[in-house]
Order: C-alpha cells, then structure tokens, then sequence
C-alpha cells in the first residue's frame, strides 16, 4: 500500500485526532517543491550549462525541472539579471506523497548523523522546509552520475491550518522529528 492510500485511508483518525469537526479540514500534501540553487556556479567561468545538475533533479523527482532566472542584480553575489539562478521542481498528487515515502525510508537514513528532523523549521505558513547537503543521498543516482555536488531544499507544503496541525499530519506519514 503506497504512503496516498495509507494517508487516505487514516483521514478519519487524523480528524479525531486533530479534533476536526468537517473531514475536509483535516491537512494534506498540497506539493513538494524541490529546489537546487544553482547561482552561485553561474558565475564562474568554467561552468558553460546545467545539464548534469538537470539530469540529476530529473532522475531524483521523475519529471524536468525548470530553470529559474534572477529577477534582480545582486552586486555582492556577483549575479546579474537574468542569469541562471535556480532549478526546481513542483510535486503534486501522487508523486507527491510518492516522493514522501522514497525520501521517509530511503533518504533520511542515509543522511550522516540523522537523528530525525528539526521541529524549528517550520515557517509559519504551515510549510516545512528542509535542507539535504548533497544530492548524493538519492538512491537514484550513483557517484558518477554526480559531478557537482549541490545542497538541495525540499518544502513540504501542506493544506493544515497552523503549525501544530502540520506537524501531526506530517508524523502521520512516518516523518519523525527530533526529541528536544
């Protein structure tokens, strides 16, 4: 059973859980958004395109990803406007909660010194945001198909009305946050 049903399926326990009088109050995955800042190479000399990094966040998410241009010159960054400055990609539905899984049993563990997730990132609009140091804890890809290694930064965003109920809705699907 994938993590879609299983969520489906532990609505109406969520909803007693989180005291919800009407079940479409009870959160949902509104998308996963996961980006590569990219900036920072466009501007160096010897970087000419993005295809590799391209390729990577298409073998990690399963669809292509968009190029993000700046929208203003930043003088201390060295960037211009119009220049490349992110790659991202939008996961809706299914994949979404696909993406979910893959990242709750596969990803995670593999992450050095992983002792479950900060509860402090939440921001406020009942997003969670975390940050992975390379792409090279993606089981999808190998250590060749990795030539520059990039930080990537995955919001989960949810349908929950605050913070607490985001979080609860968030445990329910197997992500497990640090003890304080």
């Amino acid at each position: 059973m994938s993590l879609y049903e299983t969520s489906v399926k532990n609505t109406k326990n969520l909803q007693e859980k989180l005291g919800k009088s009407n079940l479409h109050e009870v959160p949902k995955i509104d998308k996963v958004i996961i980006a590569m800042w990219v900036g920072s190479l466009a501007t160096r000399k010897w970087v000419k395109d993005f295809s590799d990094l391209e390729e990577n966040l298409r073998m990690i998410t399963g669809q292509q990803p968009q190029m993000i241009l700046s929208k203003k010159s930043v003088s201390n960054f060295k960037l211009r406007e119009g220049m490349p400055a992110m790659l991202k990609c939008t996961l809706r539905g299914e994949r979404a909660y696909d993406f979910i899984e893959r990242m709750v049993w596969f990803v995670l563990p593999r992450v050095r010194d992983f002792e479950g997730l900060n509860v402090r990132k939440f921001d406020g609009m009942w997003n969670y945001n975390l940050g992975l140091p390379s792409q090279a804890v993606f089981g999808e890809l190998t250590p060749e198909d990795i030539k520059t290694p990039m930080w990537l930064q995955i919001t989960l965003a949810t349908t929950a009305d605050n913070d607490k109920d985001s979080k609860v809705f968030l445990e329910s699907l197997w992500i497990i946050f640090a003890k304080k």
